[in-house]
This record gives C-alpha cells, structure tokens and sequence, in this order.
C-alpha cells in the first residue's frame, strides 16, 4: 500500500485558518495553534452574537413604540393589547418605523386601540 503524505491538506488547512485570523494580533495570526484557538473562540462569539442581535433589535423597537404611546397617551403593554383585541396584526419592526416615519397613521392606530380597550 503507498504511503499517504498529509503535506499539502496540512498546509491548505493552516493556509484558511490563517487567513480567518487576518486582522488579529501577533502570533494569534501568524502562528498556527494560536490562530485555530482564536479562530475557534470568534467563531464561537460570532455564533452567539447573531443570537444577540435579534435581541437587541426587538428590545430597540419596544423602546420605540414605547416613547410613540407615550406621547400619544397610552403605555405600551396596553397599546399592544389594544391592538391585539382589535385584531391588528403588526410585528414590532412595522410598528417602530411607522413611530418614526409615519406619526398621523400611528396615531391613528394608538386611537384604534385606546377604543378597544375602553369599549
């Protein structure tokens, strides 16, 4: 049987994780055990942070909606029953932009909702 020599997928193998570690600081992208550590960990942080951002995000827009009700006189917990009871289906995303760009129709949906919840 011929001997199987690992040379050159040892060294296309080093050469990608080298290249992942582009950017970090001495020996952590130029030597190889040291960059597949931190390569690893970065990899980790950015599997995590994906997770973080849809976090962030929605507690950014509940911020919005937030200061929006406020302004028009309702709190945020009830708008969104508000409108729940009303049966308007709007993710969180639409809702925050319309705060933003479009005051006269969140205002509008503020009274929609402030009428289901008195009614």
């Amino acid at each position: 049987m011929a001997r199987v020599k690992k040379a050159v997928n040892a060294k296309k193998k080093h050469r990608k994780i080298l290249k992942l570690a582009k950017g970090f600081r001495g020996a952590r992208s130029k030597l190889f055990k040291p960059a597949n550590q931190f390569v690893m960990k970065a990899l980790k942080h950015a599997y995590a942070g994906r997770k973080l951002r849809k976090r962030d995000f929605r507690k950014l827009w509940i911020t919005r909606i937030n200061a929006a009700t406020r302004a028009n006189g309702l709190s945020y917990s009830r708008f969104m029953n508000g409108l729940k009871t009303a049966g308007i289906e709007m993710n969180r995303k639409v809702l925050a932009e319309m705060a933003i760009y479009d005051k006269e129709g969140f205002a509008q949906l503020v009274n929609v909702a402030k009428e289901k919840l008195n009614a």
